[in-house]
């Protein structure tokens, strides 16, 4: 499939470049081995937690076929933005003793932590629910450490019913449930974290026309912020309002996150600081371009004005952060690339796991990719990924397609991945931005460079 294509559709996929000194994070999507949603992200201690859900495809067996597919959860950690963790799956519907085994339907759940226990919310539907108990219910499960082990309770909470729970805890110390069912409702928590404390109340003073679902409310500078998925037309867009209590009355502010361009129906949120930077946390379908239901959890830098509103976030392929000179760096995950001659597309269709390649059609082609950190490194030499069934040559120069030489290889045909060790015409330290550029008529693909510390046998190959 042919992404480059589909990005011209509109501006919304249009990396922007951004370099914000030491902090780092991942390239999008963030989880390359497994479909993830809906993430709500913690900052627990000194590392940033994320809990999204986990999409399968479904069979004939499990649930209902080309729709939502969900068993269970994983949960995912990070202390540099970077190289993220897989703690594991963390709850199960078949571990839940209230939970429907069959039903794969663990929707978007949220984590708060409160008096040293971390509470993991959850939504799915009921086995053996009366005709008062359809749809879906909200459990919980609680763990010693926001890695788990997590240990649901018997039953779901009370008074319930819906999807996306979301809680906050004021600064006073007081716990609120926020979650979706037609409308979006909140209510006070008691102490154990369990209970409701309040009724139920329908946050009325949103967008009255669309689906309204997803909601994520946080509090800044004394003002809360009430964020939620709303489609309006036909796919969901992320939008905020503000208000001065935890459940409002809200005001509508505006839009977050435009829709899709690709057609991809959800979107679902969070938002976090983490060492003085705010993300937004979101999903796409990535890893599955032809079936939305199939998603990919993705982050992006995220900023406020000086009147506290929220400046609109255009989604990024690259990210925002560092990427290490000395780990394999996937040059597709791009900032800039040109109108013509370089197309991304997936290494193997069959795979989307494997992820993408940049396929140079000729000398016009190039590809940007920001802030790749060399550090103080001796660099003397590259490995690059590369094919190129025709032969041809192929450079990285620094900054811009007129920069300092930095590295070249060049080949004869080549229908197989080759990984060929090269010195360096220049050795880059610091923080760099790259361009990759074509320089030969032939169609050269690349999957990944690396930088070396130390020196290799010039055109040595690599297993």
């Amino acid at each position: 499939m042919n992404i480059k294509n589909i990005i011209k559709k509109s501006t919304w996929m249009v990396c922007v470049a951004v370099c914000l000194g030491t902090a780092a994070m991942a390239q999008n999507p963030l989880v390359m081995d497994q479909f993830t949603a809906d993430p709500t992200a913690r900052v627990f201690g000194d590392r940033i937690y994320v809990y999204p859900s986990h999409d399968i495809r479904c069979d004939e067996r499990q649930g209902r076929p080309d729709w939502f597919c969900m068993e269970d959860y994983h949960v995912f950690s990070s202390s540099n933005l970077t190289e993220w963790e897989d703690h594991g799956m963390i709850v199960s519907q078949e571990n839940v003793p209230w939970a429907d085994e069959e039903a794969y339907s663990m929707w978007a759940p949220d984590c708060i932590e409160k008096d040293g226990k971390y509470y993991f919310y959850f939504p799915t539907r009921k086995k053996e629910a009366d005709a008062n108990e359809k749809g879906f219910s909200i459990g919980v499960a609680v763990a010693d450490h926001p890695e788990g082990p997590f240990v649901p309770q018997d039953q779901p909470i009370k008074g319930v019913r819906g999807i996306d729970p979301n809680v906050l805890i004021d600064n006073d110390g007081q716990a609120y449930l926020y979650w979706s069912e037609g409308h979006i409702y909140g209510a006070k928590l008691k102490d154990n974290m369990l209970e409701l404390a309040s009724p139920p109340k329908i946050l009325k003073d949103l967008p009255s026309k669309g689906l309204k679902e997803g909601p994520f409310v946080f509090e800044r500078e004394g003002i809360y912020y009430m964020t939620y998925p709303h489609v309006e037309n036909k796919t969901e867009r992320l939008e905020y309002a503000i208000g001065n209590n935890p459940l409002g009355p809200f005001e509508f502010q505006g839009v977050i996150m435009d829709e899709s361009p690709t057609g991809c129906w959800t979107n679902h949120h969070s938002l976090v600081i983490f060492r003085d930077q705010w993300y937004l946390f979101y999903h796409h379908n990535d890893l599955s371009p032809d079936f939305d239901k199939n998603r990919s959890i993705r982050a992006d830098s995220l900023f406020f004005d000086t009147q506290g509103k929220i400046k609109k976030v255009t989604p990024t392929y690259r990210g925002i952060g560092l990427s290490s000179a000395f780990e394999k760096v996937h040059l597709d995950r791009y900032s800039r690339l040109s109108e013509r001659g370089a197309v991304i597309t997936f290494l193997d269709e069959s795979n989307p796991f494997l992820g993408w390649k940049t396929v140079l059609e000729n000398e016009e082609g190039w590809i940007k990719y920001d802030a790749v950190d060399f550090g103080k490194e001796n660099t003397q030499s590259m490995t690059w990924r590369v094919r190129a069934p025709r032969g041809g040559n192929v450079q990285i120069r620094q900054g811009s397609k007129e920069g300092k030489l930095i590295s070249k290889v060049e080949m004869k045909r080549n229908a197989e991945w080759q990984s060929i060790t090269v010195p360096l015409a220049h050795s880059p330290s610091g923080i760099k931005d790259l361009v990759l550029k074509g320089n030969s008529p032939g169609i050269i693909e690349v999957d990944w460079v690396r930088w070396e510390k130390t020196k290799e046998k010039q055109g040595e190959l690599l297993e």
